[in-house]
């Protein structure tokens, strides 16, 4: 099953580098720059996943588009799942953000192997 995914990172390598693991992967999709953009985006097409940076400085942090996100969404509608990318996180940081609505966490850079683990466990728990 294909896939629309997308991509929310401020860093235009990181951006390149998770359409080209999706594409290898045979899932396509949209960059976003900031969660500006991002949530602009939701409301224009729909999306089966997003992958959203946590460390974004400029405009919305990746918790603010988070809880923007799930702000926004309509009881009853199909929830869009949630996996936050960092290049360093514990234990506390993954238990924020699944509190907050996350569905899982990506460590950067990334990888084929880690991103397609990740999109397997999400469609086995019907998140996808």
């Amino acid at each position: 099953m294909s896939l629309r995914v997308l991509v929310v990172d401020d860093d235009p390598l990181c951006l390149r580098i998770a359409a080209r693991l999706l594409r290898s992967l045979g899932h396509g999709g949209a960059l976003a720059p900031t969660g500006e953009n991002a949530l602009s985006l939701l409301t224009k097409k729909p999306f089966d996943l997003m992958l959203l940076d946590i460390n974004m400085p400029k405009g919305l942090s990746g918790q603010d588009t988070l809880l923007e996100l799930r702000r926004r969404e309509q009881p009853g509608q199909p929830r869009l799942p949630v996996v936050m990318l960092s290049g360093q996180y514990d234990d506390s940081t993954c238990n924020f953000f699944t509190e907050a609505g996350a569905d899982g966490f990506l460590s950067k850079p990334l990888s084929v192997a880690a991103l397609s683990n990740e999109l397997e466990r999400l469609q086995r728990l019907k998140r996808l």
